[in-house]
Parts: C-alpha cells; sequence; structure tokens
C-alpha cells in the first residue's frame, strides 16, 4: 500500500487574483484529458468555477477539488481563490494539503495576496514549487520576480527555467519557449490553436539545443542550481568535485529531498493562458512535491488521557482511521462534508466518532468529488479526499476518527471578521426562512457570521470584505429567492484595555435562602498580539477540589469576558491571569464562582478604561507617474498612511496602510483620480486605535 501512496499528490493552486490559477488548472485537466473541452476564465466556461456568481465575475470565489492521472500519479487539486475577502478557502485547503503550486504574475510579481497566501503555507509546513506566469505580458520579467520571492517573501528560489523571450507576439523579442536546466535543453511548445486541437501530447513540445544568446545565461544559472543542490546533496557535491556530469534523475531526487525539506522553493516559467510551460508544470508536481507517504506522521492529543497526551498517526489505511472535516457544502438533501483522510480506511455506511463534539457521526455515503460532479464509492483510505454525507453535528476544523482510538487533530483557525452590515427581509413572513438560510451559511463559511441584534430586531451579517458581502447578498436572491433589504456597511470594531490592572470580583449575597460568597482575582494586561483575548490559568492548587475550582474561575473569567468591553465592543489584544483567590468556607458554588468572575470583568473595564480599535488594512495601488500625486493625496484623506513605494513593471507601487472605515468606495475613487488606470488590492493588516472622533460616537 505504501507504493500506491507514493503515487498521490495532494496539492492546491494558490496565488493573488488574477495570477492565472484557474488558467493553469484549466490547462491541467484538459491536457490530462481529464476535461474534453478548454475553459476560459472570461466567458465563464471553466470547470473549476462553477457557480454561476463565479462565472458573472471571472473570478474564483469557492475552492474546489478536482482529481487527475498524470504520468503514473493519481493528482487530487484544490483550485483556491485569490481575493482577500475568500482567504478562508485558502487557508481550510493549505491545512489538509501536502503541497502547493504557488503562481505568480511575471508582470505585477510578488502582491500583497501572495504574500498572505505565502505565511498561511509556512502556517502549516506546505512545500511548494512556484510557476512565474504570464510571461507573454507586455512589462513581464522573470528574473525580477524571482528577486521578489527571495526578498519579500524570505524563501529560496531554485530557477529551474530560464524563458526565452518576454512579452507578447508584437514585440521584438517575444516569450516562445523556456531552457529547461535540469536537462539543459530547450522547450518549445506548439502554437496554442495547435496545442489545443492536437490535446498538446508530450510528444508535441520540441527539444532542442540551447539557443546562443541563452547560452551564458543558462550556464550562470544551472552553475547556481548545482551551486545549491551541492550543499544539500553529498552524491552531487562527489560529481561537481569531479567536473563529473551530473545525471538528471540524480538532479530531481537532489530537488525533491529539498523541496519536501522546504529548503527550496523549485521555479518554473510559463503562460498558463498560451499553453507554454503547462507540462513541466505537471512533471514538477509528480516529481518535485511531497506524497502523503512523505509527510511526517499527522500528530494529535489523545482526549482519552488527563490531560491530553500528543500522539502520531501514520497514513497507513491499516491504521485506526482518523480524518480532518476542512470544508462543507450545505445542501437541503443534506450537507456534504469534505475530509481528508489521515489514517486508517473510511467505509460508507459506517459510523466515526466526533471526539470534540463527543458525538457519533453516520457516514451514510462517500463521494469522489470532481468539481460540481461526483461519483460515489464504498470507501476511502488514508490519503484520500473524500465528500461525505451523513454527518450532523461536526463543523469545520473537527476530527473524526475510530471511537475506539481517539485523537483530536489541531483545527483551522480563521481570520476574524471586519466588516458588517444590517439586513432584513422584506416581509416578516421571511423572517424564518432568513434565519435558516443563513444558518446554513454559516456551517458553509467559517468566516461568515449572523447575529440578531437584540436592540433594534435587525440581522447583522459579517464578513472579510465588501465583495464578500455582496456575494452572501446575491446568493440569498438568487438561490433561496430571499429579497432582503441591507443598509450601509459599517466596520467591526474593538477594544482592549487603556492600562494593565489587578482587580478583585467580590460577591456575598443571598439568592433564595441560598448563600453565594466567592472571590475571583485577575490580572490583566493588552498585548501587542492581533488576537482576542488570551485567559491563562496562573493558579494551580494541588488538591482535586481546588483544582477543579481553579478551572472552573478560569473558565468563568473567558466566559464573562465574551460580553465585550465598555463601548459594548468584543475584547482584542488582551491577556488574562486568573490569580490565586480565597476560598471561603464552606466552599463556593459554581453560580457564586461564575458571579464572581463577572464582576471581577466589570471592575477590571472600570479600573484600566479601553481604547476602542479600528481595522486597518495594507493597500496596495498601482498607479502610472501620470496620477501618482492624485492618488498619494486621495490616500492621506482616508488617513492612509504611506509606507513604501516602488517602481514595478514601469509603474509606481504604493504600499499604504489605511483605517477600513475610510476606505468603503475606494474603488470608484481611485478609477476616478487616476481616469482608470490605476489598480489596487487591500487586505486587513491589523487593528489599531480609533481617532477620538470615532471613540466619542460610541459614548
Amino acid at each position: 500500500m505504501k507504493r500506491e501512496l507514493d503515487k498521490i499528490r495532494n496539492i492546491g493552486i494558490v496565488a493573488h487574483i488574477d495570477a492565472g490559477k484557474t488558467t493553469l488548472t484549466e490547462r491541467m485537466l484538459f491536457f490530462t484529458k481529464t476535461s474534453h473541452r478548454l475553459g476560459e476564465v472570461d466567458r465563464g466556461t471553466t470547470i473549476t468555477d462553477f457557480d454561476p456568481e463565479e462565472q458573472e465575475r471571472g473570478i474564483t470565489i469557492y475552492s474546489a477539488a478536482v482529481s487527475f492521472k498524470w504520468q503514473d500519479m493519481t493528482v487530487n487539486l484544490i483550485d483556491t481563490p485569490g481575493h482577500v475577502d475568500f482567504t478562508a478557502e485558502v487557508e481550510r485547503s493549505l491545512r489538509v494539503l501536502d503541497g502547493a503550486v504557488v503562481v505568480f504574475s511575471a508582470r505585477e510579481g510578488v502582491e500583497a495576496q501572495s504574500e498572505t497566501v505565502w505565511r498561511q503555507a509556512d502556517k502549516y509546513g506546505v512545500p511548494r514549487i512556484a510557476l512565474v506566469n504570464k510571461l507573454d505580458r507586455e512589462g513581464a520579467d522573470f528574473f525580477g520576480t524571482v528577486d521578489q520571492i527571495e526578498r519579500r517573501l524570505g524563501a529560496k528560489p531554485l530557477v529551474l527555467h530560464v524563458p526565452l523571450g518576454l512579452g507578447p507576439p508584437h514585440v521584438k523579442d517575444p516569450f516562445r519557449g523556456l531552457v529547461d536546466l535540469v536537462e539543459m535543453q530547450l522547450l518549445t511548445f506548439p502554437p496554442k490553436d495547435e496545442a489545443l486541437a492536437g490535446g498538446a501530447a508530450l510528444s508535441a513540445i520540441a527539444k532542442g539545443p540551447i539557443p546562443a544568446e541563452l547560452a551564458d545565461t543558462a550556464a550562470e544559472y544551472r552553475e547556481q542550481l548545482v551551486s545549491t543542490l551541492f550543499d544539500l546533496s553529498d552524491e552531487i557535491a562527489e560529481l561537481a568535485m569531479a567536473e563529473a556530469p551530473i545525471p538528471p534523475e540524480l538532479m530531481r531526487k537532489a530537488i525533491r529531498q529539498a523541496t519536501i525539506q522546504r529548503a527550496v522553493v523549485p521555479v518554473l516559467a510559463g503562460s498558463a493562458l498560451d499553453c507554454i510551460g503547462v507540462q513541466p508544470v505537471l512533471d514538477a508536481v509528480a516529481w518535485y512535491l511531497p506524497s502523503p507517504a512523505d509527510v511526517p506522521p499527522v500528530e494529535g492529543l489523545d482526549p482519552s488521557k488527563k490531560p491530553p497526551t500528543a500522539i502520531l498517526r501514520k497514513p497507513d489505511p491499516k491504521a485506526p482511521f482518523c480524518g480532518l472535516v476542512f470544508k462543507i457544502i450545505a445542501e437541503k438533501h443534506g450537507d456534504l462534508y469534505f475530509i481528508r483522510v489521515y489514517s486508517g480506511t473510511l467505509k460508507a455506511g459506517s459510523r466515526a466518532w466526533n471526539p470534540l463534539r463527543q458525538k457519533k457521526e453516520n457516514i451514510a455515503q462517500l463521494w469522489h468529488v470532481q468539481a460540481d460532479r461526483r461519483e460515489q464509492v464504498e470507501q476511502c483510505e488514508a490519503g484520500d479526499i473524500v465528500g461525505v454525507i451523513g454527518p450532523r453535528a461536526s463543523i469545520t476544523g473537527d476530527t473524526l476518527c475510530d471511537a475506539a482510538e481517539p485523537i483530536l487533530l489541531e483545527t483551522i483557525q480563521f481570520p476574524e471578521t471586519v466588516i458588517s452590515m444590517a439586513i432584513e427581509p422584506e416581509t416578516s413572513l421571511e423572517r424564518k426562512k432568513l434565519s435558516d438560510v443563513l444558518e446554513m451559511m454559516k456551517r458553509q463559511d467559517p468566516t461568515f457570521r449572523a447575529i440578531e441584534s437584540e436592540e433594534t430586531g435587525q440581522t447583522l451579517i459579517s464578513g472579510m470584505g465588501e465583495l464578500h458581502l455582496e456575494v452572501i447578498r446575491h446568493r440569498l436572491e438568487r438561490d433561496f429567492n430571499l429579497h432582503c433589504r441591507v443598509h450601509r456597511p459599517r466596520v467591526s470594531y474593538k477594544e482592549t484595555l487603556a492600562r494593565p490592572a489587578t482587580v478583585r470580583g467580590d460577591i456575598n449575597r443571598q439568592v433564595n435562602g441560598q448563600n453565594l460568597v466567592a472571590t475571583v482575582t485577575l490580572r490583566a494586561e493588552p498585548v501587542d498580539e492581533q488576537t482576542g483575548v488570551t485567559v491563562e490559568q496562573g493558579w494551580f492548587p494541588e488538591s482535586d477540589q481546588l483544582a477543579g475550582m481553579a478551572a472552573l474561575m478560569t473558565e468563568s473569567v473567558r466566559e464573562s469576558a465574551e460580553r465585550g468591553g465598555l463601548k459594548g465592543c468584543p475584547l482584542w489584544g488582551l491577556r488574562i491571569v486568573v490569580l490565586e483567590s480565597p476560598i471561603p468556607d464552606p466552599p463556593p458554588s459554581d453560580v457564586a464562582i461564575r458571579m464572581a468572575a463577572s464582576e471581577a470583568i466589570d471592575r477590571l473595564l472600570d479600573e484600566a478604561g479601553t481604547v476602542l480599535l479600528e481595522p486597518v488594512m495594507r493597500v496596495e495601488v498601482t498607479v502610472p507617474e501620470d496620477h501618482l500625486g492624485e492618488v498619494i493625496n486621495d490616500l492621506q484623506q482616508r488617513r492612509a498612511i504611506i509606507t513604501g513605494s516602488e517602481i514595478r513593471g514601469g509603474v509606481n507601487l504604493l504600499t499604504a496602510e489605511a483605517p477600513l472605515a475610510s476606505m468603503f468606495g475606494y474603488s470608484a475613487a481611485v478609477r476616478s483620480v487616476s481616469q482608470g488606470r490605476a489598480s489596487f488590492t487591500m487586505a486587513p493588516l491589523k487593528y489599531g486605535p480609533a481617532p477620538p472622533e470615532t471613540a466619542d460616537a460610541f459614548v
């Protein structure tokens, strides 16, 4: 079975929006004969962008899973969105994948969302290869992009291709092929129309000698390649010192080991739109990215032990079953749960254990998912990604496992929402339907929130940006025939402490004839980390009774802190430590402890005071020199701080930090001041202090 595991590749395609991810995926499916027609993003005919909203906008919104064969490999591929509003789709995909192909536009280089997905891949330890795409575009810069990968992402790029020419056909030296530095030969590809007509078999790719004008460049980067591998492979070092030829198979073996160890990032060149360099990317996936057998055993906690202890599970079909729910598609006839199987075998008609929810889940049906098409299967094994119908209680990030051998895998952490707006149905008769649909959407999208305001009776929906909420609203109308009134989006503010404080919460009262006496002592301070409230237990009594009380105090403080700050906003960037507290005789009841914890939080907020925080965005604006001054002036009027400026591809790239509250409608504004010639990207960066006039409005 290990031999079969070696033939599986679970990979994702990730990148900034409009770098060419979906186009690359479509070419892969076509050239592997998985699809017999070539979908185009601009026409809304791609296989992975099957949702009507995706087809209309020409962008990926939902991650889509597809499988295909290449050589003797089975590739399970997930195409992910590039827009920052849908970064949760990238987060959960990278959590369960073994490798990734990161696509960069040769013209724009490393962009804002490129950095975000790179950090996400770093967090989950995902080995990756890079494709510098769109080398047929005006202003394409292959080596400049490679330099940015090293400088901005802190990676060690390993150049495996050198492009022959750069730019579109009308320039003097257009992009028309690439030099393979492992084989040291030129690869030229048939014209796009001819390639698509013939399926572009490998035999259609012409291999020949390196042209004279590229000989020096190819020799320079071949030397860099060998030099890098020299330090990573003793065999290559011996051959290099003996000035003996290095077999391509040996080089690929060394590159594979270094890639899996995340010591290097192989960099390829191509133009997915023109069908140049797609097959070499498929080869690189097979040669360099890990199989489930190559990645370390998955680590989790044994929840049956007190305290839970760390355990490992190897990717063995004979091991006890464990898998992670990483995506849910809510449907009327039964939710479809996407599960990555890490160990063991899962069979249709069986039951699995959810150790976090302490519930058994039915595994009624198993489906092999191919974008919007499905094929029912009877079982799946370690290394598989499968759709399951049957579970009810599980949510995204939950573990399913064998009840006799429980394990709790690390869940998936999603970013906090930054924007919200009020929504209400046009008629009161639709209120219940709206509530049910929003609950379904919350199951499907972990970054979507919907709560009913007790003060106004309105429903507040929250998400990652204006586009995110707009897509939700359109889906309500299109899929559920719910026509809702919406109000202007508003920012999700937070509060943090103005200063550190140590307080005591005392309760001493009589309720229903029962004396309630308890004390909870805590110390709290604001922290720089961009996280919510961290509550730590700083008191560990030896006796079981006192230990239970200390744990209850910690939990009660955590619950009380969730009420929010003095202005009613959620608390943020706050560390609370529960200290040793006096225990009365007789010992306090659970109710008394919870009341004392609530009193302690109230005193903390009164004594330390709070500061209102607003979401601050990282903004990148690409603008020609002619309109640079107008764009800078407009940004400064929006309270933006310019943090950097550079020339990239002949245009100016401005980097700024701007409060989200002042960036509503910026898309139209930046087009207006630049006569439509500027473009921008925006991503959540941090929470920072709001101006006094904003804070005063909350009083």
